[in-house]
Order: C-alpha cells, then sequence, then structure tokens
C-alpha cells in the first residue's frame, strides 16, 4: 500500500478553520472608532489655551454637513422654520436623512443617532471591503483593504454623521454580489446607494458594464434598472418642490458656486486657493493631491483593463475635475474602492519588500488622517 505524500513544512494543519476576513474587517473598524475617541478627547484638552473648557464631544461632531443632514431631516429640505431657506439642501439625497429620522425615533441627540449610524453602516461596510478583497486578491488582501481605507487621510468622515459609510455601507456589498454574480441583490443595494448620494448613478453605470463585461445571461438585465429608481423618485420630489428636475444640481450651484468649467481652469483656480498659510490653503492643497490620486487610480485601472472600476471611479473624477473648483476630492476617494484593494494587493505577495508598502503607506497617510480628525473636530474646514 503506497504512503501519501507529507504535506510541505509550512503548510496549515489541516484542522485550521479558515480564516474570518470579515471579522477581521469589522475588528480594524472598531478599533479605529476608539482610537478616534481617544484622539479627539485627549486632543481637545491638550489643544486647549489657558481656563478656557473644550466643546463636548457630541458638539464637536455637528459640522458643516453633519449639521446640514440633520436639519433636513428634522425640518425637510425647506430648512428650520423662521429661517431663510439654505438654496444648498437639495444637494443632499435623502436616505440619510431618513435614516437620521428613523434613529431619531430611539435617540433623542440628532448628533449622536447621526454617529451611531456611521458606526453601525461603516461595520457593515469594513466587513463586506474585506470580503471583497479577499475574494479578488492573495490571503491578507482583505485586512490591509481595510487598513488602507481606515488610514485614509479624509477618513474622519467615515466617523462623523456625513453620508460616505452608509454610501458604503450599500455600494461595496452590492459590488461584492455583482462579483458573485447576484444581480438582483447587486441592484437592489445599488439602488440603496442611490437613495444615499449621486455618486449612485456612476456606481449604477458601473454595473451595467460590469454585466457586460461578464457576459451574463440577458434575462437578469432588468434588474440593473432598479438603482435608477430612486434617482429618478428624487428628481421628481424636487421637481414637484422646486419646479426643478436637477435640482440637486442646481443646489450645488447656489450652495457652493460648483458648476461644469473646463479641467484646466478648474486646476488654475484651486491653485490659485493654495496660496497663503492659512487652513483653506492646506484644504485646497489636499485637494489637488487626491485629483493626482484620483487620476493616476483612472490611468492604473484603464491599464488593467478594469472596465467596470475604470468608469466608476473613471465618471467621478471626471465630475470632480471638470467643477468650477476643486472640492471634497480626497473626501470623494472614500468612496474608490479599488483604490484600496489595490494598495493591499500591491503590498501582498511572496516577494518581502511589498509588505513595506503598506507600511510606508501607513506612515506617511497616517498623520494626516489624525490632524484631519483633530481639524475637524476643532470646526474648521476639512474637505
Amino acid at each position: 500500500m503506497t504512503t501519501p505524500p507529507a504535506p510541505p513544512q509550512d503548510a496549515p494543519p489541516r484542522d485550521t478553520p479558515p480564516r474570518d476576513t470579515a471579522t477581521e474587517g469589522l475588528l480594524l473598524w472598531l478599533a479605529s472608532r476608539l482610537g478616534i475617541v481617544v484622539l479627539v478627547a485627549v486632543g481637545a484638552q491638550a489643544l486647549m489655551e489657558g481656563d478656557a473648557l473644550p466643546k463636548p464631544f457630541l458638539e464637536r461632531w455637528r459640522n458643516w454637513d453633519a449639521g446640514l443632514l440633520v436639519t433636513i431631516a428634522e425640518h425637510g429640505y425647506d430648512g428650520a422654520p423662521g429661517s431663510e431657506p439654505d438654496k444648498g439642501l437639495p444637494a443632499f439625497f435623502p436616505g440619510m436623512p431618513l435614516m437620521l429620522r428613523a434613529a431619531h425615533l430611539v435617540i433623542d441627540d440628532w448628533t449622536l443617532a447621526g454617529l451611531l449610524i456611521s458606526l453601525v453602516a461603516g461595520a457593515v461596510a469594513m466587513a463586506a471591503l474585506a470580503r471583497l478583497a479577499e475574494f479578488e486578491g492573495p490571503e491578507g488582501t482583505g485586512r490591509r483593504a481595510v487598513l488602507a481605507l481606515l488610514l485614509w487621510p479624509m477618513a474622519v468622515f467615515l466617523f462623523a454623521g456625513y453620508s460616505e459609510s452608509l454610501f458604503l455601507a450599500f455600494a461595496v456589498p452590492a459590488w461584492l454580489a455583482a462579483r458573485q454574480g447576484r444581480w438582483p441583490l447587486a441592484a437592489a443595494l445599488a439602488a440603496g446607494a442611490s437613495c444615499v448620494r449621486i455618486t449612485g448613478l456612476f456606481l449604477a453605470v458601473a454595473l451595467i458594464v460590469e454585466f457586460l463585461v461578464r457576459r451574463q445571461p440577458v434575462r437578469q438585465a432588468a434588474w440593473l434598472l432598479l438603482p435608477f429608481v430612486p434617482l429618478g423618485l428624487y428628481s421628481a420630489y424636487q421637481y414637484s418642490r422646486t419646479g426643478d428636475w436637477l435640482a440637486w444640481k442646481t443646489a450645488q450651484e447656489a450652495g457652493w458656486g460648483r458648476h461644469l468649467v473646463w479641467p484646466w481652469e478648474s486646476l488654475i483656480t484651486t491653485w490659485n486657493a493654495t496660496a497663503g498659510d492659512g487652513r483653506f490653503a492646506w484644504a485646497f492643497r489636499l485637494e489637488i493631491a487626491g485629483a493626482i490620486v484620483g487620476v493616476g487610480l483612472v490611468l492604473v485601472l484603464l491599464y488593467l483593463r478594469r472596465w467596470s472600476e475604470f468608469v466608476y471611479v473613471g465618471l467621478q473624477v471626471g465630475a470632480l475635475l471638470c467643477s468650477a473648483y476643486y472640492l471634497s476630492v480626497p473626501r470623494s476617494a472614500l468612496l474608490w474602492w479599488p483604490l484600496f484593494i489595490l494598495i493591499a494587493r500591491a503590498s501582498g505577495g511572496p516577494a518581502p519588500w511589498r509588505r513595506w508598502i503598506i507600511v510606508v503607506y501607513a506612515l506617511v497617510v497616517g498623520p494626516l488622517m489624525a490632524l484631519n480628525v483633530l481639524i475637524f473636530a476643532d470646526g474648521a474646514w476639512v474637505g
């Protein structure tokens, strides 16, 4: 009787349980949230001068868009009664305000409700990202992709009561479902993403491209129309209010002065805004850095012929770079999960030097992330 060959010495035992990449992503997410709490609590005390007292913790997170989303949730798109209507409010899609209203039924504080929505939604998104990255790369790609996202300089917006975490909680599982050929689920999740941000439109188009590239059965193609339904319903709702089918676009122009220009005009305007030493100058320097990353990512995806991801990221980058000036480009990169999966894949593999990629990445962008957390918590504009 022939004896079977012994397994290699470095092979794992046969009874070793499979790695739970979703749990790894979730643990990284929770640990990073605790780190931000400590950073803001300690940093607030360290930055105080004289006998001044720091603002309460929750008050530090009701800044900028977080406050506007609460306004919509509490009063609707007409704003608070008795105040001047904010023409920029229709730029925010109803997904996050509706979630805030639902959470407010059990959580009295609006800001706390927003933070908890981001906490839970981010947990879902990180678990899905870990599974998606592990699905597409070698072992360990999942946790490295989550780590790369959590260290991104604008990761503060995944903690605050913004819409990024909620969008990712729908979009990343939708993409994973599409990769696995589960198109009804992918379409339903993408429809949820379309309720949260206009980026859902780019996701919907990218899913069509993915469907065509994979040559899926035509009988499932009708599902791909589902993500466009929330976009149409929201446009119809705003039309009933304002008479404008593109009220969200008009609100961008009215609230932030954003309109389409040639990309070189936008670059020149943003470059001029980087002059000086103030916080806004620093923010616009990050905008240019984010634009460089975006263009580089689009070129890499094109080179790798990852057509659906190229469409998803390329449409966003094109829209951002053709705006009147660069605004929230690095923040939008939080939604570019192909970037973080590529970083994770590049830092894996048999070559020992590749493992240093994620280390160098963390050492470079990690301090920027911590700095932006403190800047945001201090009430200043970050992006």
